[in-house]
């Protein structure tokens, strides 16, 4: 069940000092099953055990909307930043804004991308073809790039956007060819 509550524009009672309420995890992954619902709840600098309550208000708030468990972290700037949360990578790529409605990089000028870097090489000819059928389309049908937002970078070289990045994968790994996903933050 896909949780895309950044779509709905939930109307959510918070205080000023949240920067954002950001969706993530295996919720905002499409081709995935997600059992639960993770939030991260981005703070102004304001003490932590303020943080905490307007947390457990906002948690109780989103709980009305969601029939899966929801988790929340909560952070200020600076601690979403910290070198020993590990939940950054995730936030800051995957992350979509239920205040905005966008994804959470774009708050800092940033577009995330997944590149995905194949070589045909190894396929016969026909599998060649087959292959760029599955990402181009065949016969009025739309490919996975266009269905999912991608693009042929060049020959070898595709991007997407994060969240469909399993759904091209798999597919890659159909055809057993040598494939490198690499994530970029695009300026």
């Amino acid at each position: 069940m896909m949780q895309k509550l950044w779509l709905k524009k939930q109307i959510l009672n918070y205080s000023k000092d949240v920067f954002d309420i950001v969706q993530f995890g295996s919720s905002v992954e499409e081709g995935k099953t997600s059992n639960d619902l993770d939030i991260a709840i981005i703070f102004n600098k304001i003490p932590l055990k303020e943080q905490l309550n307007q947390a457990q208000e906002i948690k109780k708030q989103l709980e009305k909307l969601v029939e899966i468990p929801v988790h929340i972290n909560s952070f200020d700037l600076y601690s979403l930043f910290d070198s020993s949360n590990f939940a950054k990578e995730s936030i800051l790529f995957f992350g979509k804004s239920i205040v905005y409605g966008d994804d959470f990089a774009k708050r800092f000028g940033l577009a995330p991308k997944i590149q995905i870097y194949y070589s045909l090489e190894k396929l016969k000819k026909k599998d060649k073809i087959r292959f760029n059928y599955m990402l181009n389309g065949r016969g009025g049908e739309y490919g996975l790039l266009r269905e999912h937002k991608g693009e042929l970078l060049r020959p070898g070289l595709i991007e997407i956007v994060p969240e469909f990045e399993n759904i091209l994968i798999n597919s890659i790994k159909e055809f057993k060819i040598d494939f490198k996903v690499k994530k970029v933050l695009l300026g």
